[in-house]
């Protein structure tokens, strides 16, 4: 099978209905004089990238952290 890309961004009223039905997850079926020609399914959402910084003072650091641990922790003393 072979996929082609239509532009649909001067087809508006078509396009608003479409979209509408794709946005709820509804498949379409495209027919001509009452027989099945295609079929038009949503596209599965892409997972969004995670943007760093975006919840900033959510995790606290002391000021030790790079501190070597004692030796009680090592030798299991605590």
């Amino acid at each position: 099978m072979v996929a082609k890309t239509v532009d649909i961004t001067s087809m508006t009223v078509v396009k608003d209905y479409l979209l509408s039905l794709l946005e709820t997850d509804t498949e379409i079926i495209l027919t001509e004089n009452g027989q099945p020609v295609a079929r038009v399914l949503p596209v599965e959402k892409l997972p969004r990238k995670k943007l760093t910084g975006l919840n900033r003072g959510a995790m606290k650091m002391h000021n030790d952290f790079d501190e070597p641990l004692p030796d009680s922790f090592w030798l299991g003393n605590e």
